[in-house]
């Protein structure tokens, strides 16, 4: 692989015009397609096999009507303190403003709550369903505007009125202030830690074209795929991490192999025959990590994935070949001023040496864990430890109006529906009686009836409402609780289990569905799946790096790691999510279960960044072991290389992964809590901390291999031997000279 990559590099750097105008093209299509596609339509949750999606498919078969309906908005209206909504004037001022409604033939009904009987008992609050012919996506702005000009005309007669309702959903956009801070942050560290400002400006170029085409295609793609802007906001999150990270990994060592003398061309097959083969391997286990979230079976966590996985790969095509591209363009100006210096007409090219007596940081830290590796070892797991623990008290929900802010229009119509009609209004059952094989249609749907409204904290019990063919009976049961209550879980269950015998007597089929209840049950298969695809995760790991270091103790104690980082991250999400431990520092105003797709998606995530982390610092140390050096000395050659880079990266990481806290998704709140979390705890506590000291108390057994593994497992060359000493031939330009790997 290394003498491929040498060969890529090499080509990149020659035909950088070329390359550059293929990448170019690239952005202009990729562009182009996301500007002429449709907009995609935010989907809802789905579950195949579950009980709840066995009902929602049965009623979409039952109810054809019901199932090509649009988007829908409530208008929930609150007469003054002491006076009632059905007053003469209140109520005038709800139906003049249900009357204005003219959305440009888009809205298809309103129902009026005075004669729906959508009126609280205390007759303070009253709510009209507003139904809409178009979905969200598509509602035009006559539609949107008809809507926001009849809530202000209610307002004017002195109601409060709030809207909630899938109409109001909107696509999250990406650009915001946060994320630009998160972006300048990691600007200012590539320029600090690179010492040029063209430098950082290269790796930062090169990951916006990733992330550009990245987002052009998902947008592209969004309608057929069925993409939504979550698919999209973790494409941009995780290329542009990704993509800064492998850029500034390539440059660095086309710098070192600069500084050691090589030809500018030689140094860009060198340092993408090398770095390249590391970034090769850790763009390959994110997007298995990635890709593997497919085997949950949940349709949106797949999409997720899916574009997740294609922004890395993006990102690694462009590292290996824009990069090295950009490296001819930028000529002398990708090199520190005293690299600079030393390549200057008539003060003669010569490598540039480390100042003597002046250890780097990483050098220093590295020598003090070699002699303190217990203290380091034992202080740096007890505390990833602790602050793992919250873990323990994990619950998984997800999202709703609830979780929103208060300054929302949706919190506030939610808050307003459960003061009136109470708090498990906003989270109704329903009930799918299938009557099809049922002698008496009818008995069966009043016993049914009456065993839900048997079962406790089932405050309410509707109407059956007949399919056409009278062979389907939906009822609508309102719980007393919450939607994301435990008292809420339970009467699911209370419920399931009592209506089973009630479908075994009369030969019917009953289920349990609704938002709420297909939310209870993807939070209990996620965490049925959470075990499993951990140890899938963890056995990838070990698999790969099994091949890539040829060792056997140094992939068990990078599994570990990864096990100490994720289980610390999740502890941030449950301590910050759920139980609102600095909630407010990042604008969380409602506590809740974490979000059922997140301690899956951070573990594929972090698994893959983990590897990152654990390839870059170990294949310099496994470099130097394999040229002679001491145990202690290749923990320092790795520290001395690739410290100060590594630590760079993961604050670059961090700070991409930080600029989405800001948005107003709970989702991508959450995922930029949880990875960037988890960066932190792998990079500077597992990686920079752990790792070397359990590779000093190992010493020369941490690369043992069995004889017959070493005759099996193929040799992969991530360090780049097969480059050491020679030139591998090329077929159009001569090759420089060759110097020895890892030196220096």
């Amino acid at each position: 692989m290394a003498t491929t990559l040498y060969r890529i590099g090499r080509w990149a750097f020659r035909r950088r015009r070329l390359v550059a105008g293929l990448w170019l093209s690239a952005l202009v299509l990729a562009g182009v397609a996301a500007a002429v596609a449709p907009a995609g339509q935010e989907e809802d949750l789905s579950m195949p096999g579950t009980e709840s999606q066995k009902a929602f498919d049965l009623l979409d078969e039952r109810f054809p009507q019901n199932s090509s309906q649009g988007a829908e908005a409530r208008l929930v209206f609150r007469a003054p303190d002491g006076q009632r909504v059905t007053a003469g004037e209140n109520r005038a001022a709800v139906e003049a403003a249900l009357g204005s409604l003219d959305g440009g033939g888009q809205i298809a009904s309103a129902t009026d709550p005075f004669e729906s009987g959508a009126v609280s008992e205390d007759n303070a609050i009253a709510y009209s369903t507003v139904a809409y012919t178009a979905d969200a996506a598509d509602l035009t702005a006559a539609a949107k505007g008809a809507l926001r000009d009849a809530v202000g005309q209610a307002r004017e007669a002195g109601l409060t009125v709030e809207t909630g309702g899938s109409a109001l959903d909107s696509e999250e956009e990406p650009g915001g202030t946060t994320e630009i801070i998160g972006v300048a942050v990691a600007a200012v560290v590539l320029a600090l830690a690179l010492g040029s400002l063209a430098t950082a400006g290269l790796s930062l170029l090169t990951a916006f074209v990733g992330v550009a085409i990245a987002f052009g295609l998902v947008s592209a793609l969004a309608v057929p795929l069925g993409l939504t802007s979550t698919v999209a906001i973790l494409a941009l999150m995780l290329g542009l991490a990704v993509g800064i990270d492998y850029a500034l990994f390539i440059t660095s060592r086309f710098r070192d192999e600069r500084a050691r003398g090589a030809e500018p061309e030689e140094a860009a097959g060198l340092a993408v025959g090398t770095a390249g083969s590391a970034v090769v391997f850790a763009g390959a286990t994110v997007f298995i990590a990635l890709a593997g979230l497919g085997v949950v079976g949940i349709p949106e966590l797949t999409r997720m994935g899916m574009g997740g996985a294609g922004a890395v790969a993006l990102a690694v095509l462009v590292a290996l070949t824009l990069v090295p591209a950009l490296f001819g363009f930028l000529g002398r100006r990708v090199l520190p001023r005293a690299g600079r210096r030393a390549l200057r007409p008539g003060g003669g090219r010569r490598p540039v040496a480390d100042a003597a007596g002046k250890p780097g940081l990483g050098t220093r830290w590295a020598r003090f864990v070699l002699r303190r590796p217990v203290p380091v070892l034992v202080v740096a797991g007890l505390g990833l430890g602790a602050v793992a623990l919250p873990v323990l008290g994990l619950e998984l929900g997800l999202p709703g109006d609830e979780s929103k802010s208060v300054r929302t229009t949706e919190r506030r119509a939610y808050d307003l529906l459960s003061e009136g009609f109470g708090p498990g209004f906003n989270g109704p059952l329903t009930v799918v009686v299938d009557t099809s094989g049922s002698q008496d249609t009818r008995a069966t749907t009043d016993r049914v009836i009456r065993t839900v409204r048997a079962v406790d904290e089932v405050a309410s019990v509707g109407d059956p409402v007949l399919s056409e063919n009278a062979d389907t009976a939906v009822l609508t049961v309102v719980p007393r609780t919450a939607p994301n209550s435990d008292e809420t879980k339970d009467l699911v269950h209370a419920i399931r289990g009592a209506v089973s015998g009630a479908g075994a007597d009369t030969d019917a089929r009953v289920l349990v569905t609704g938002a709420t209840a297909l939310n209870i049950d993807i939070s209990e298969a996620m965490s049925d799946a959470l075990v499993p695809y951990l140890a899938v995760v963890i056995g990838l790991a070990v698999l790969l790096l099994l091949v890539v270091f040829r060792s056997v103790l140094v992939p068990v104690k990078a599994a570990l790691g990864f096990l100490l980082s994720v289980g610390a991250a999740l502890g941030v999400l449950v301590a910050v999510f759920q139980w609102g431990w600095g909630a407010d520092l990042i604008g969380i105003e409602q506590t809740g279960p974490v979000m059922s797709l997140m301690p899956i998606l951070v573990i594929g995530i972090v698994f893959g960044l983990a590897m990152d982390y654990e390839v870059f610092l170990l294949s310099r140390m496994r470099e130097a072991h394999v040229h002679g050096a001491s145990p202690g000395e290749a923990i320092v050659n790795g520290f001395r290389h690739s410290g100060r880079v590594v630590a760079a990266a993961a604050v670059i990481m961090i700070s991409v992964f930080a600029g989405f806290i800001g948005m107003s998704s709970p989702t991508i709140q959450t995922m930029g809590v949880g990875l960037a979390a988890a960066v932190l705890f792998d990079a500077f506590v597992v990686r920079l901390a752990i790792v070397p000291a359990v590779l000093a108390l190992l010493g020369h057994r941490a690369w043992w291999l069995p004889r017959i593994l070493s005759r099996v497992l193929p040799n992969v060359d991530i360090e780049g031997e097969a480059l050491n000493g020679h030139a591998p031939a090329s077929g159009d330009a001569p090759m420089g000279r060759r110097l020895p790997v890892g030196r220096g």
